[in-house]
């Protein structure tokens, strides 16, 4: 098993409703890899950032982290270490 624990950082420069609700059903399909989520709107610069903490298989993080990639006004970073 290729077990990490890890951070999405993402961050939506568009709070469109369909940005949101794809955003929210990617992270509620992945709900069993997701350890918390910390979400902050930034109006000042017209954006939103979200952290997700996450602990799962390497290839479900990849996954997760690579759809919410390619939405549109979204920019996405993972972090990850391994877990022993």
């Amino acid at each position: 098993m290729n077990e990490k624990l890890g951070i999405i950082a993402i961050i939506v420069e568009a709070s469109s409703d369909l940005v949101v609700d794809s955003i929210n059903k990617l992270l509620h399909e992945n709900r069993n890899i997701i350890v918390g989520r910390l979400g902050i709107p930034y109006p000042k610069r017209g954006l939103s950032l979200i952290s997700i903490v996450v602990d799962g298989d390497l290839d479900q993080i990849n996954a997760l982290s690579g759809k919410l990639g390619m939405l549109d006004h979204v920019t996405v970073k993972t972090t990850l270490a391994g877990v022993l």
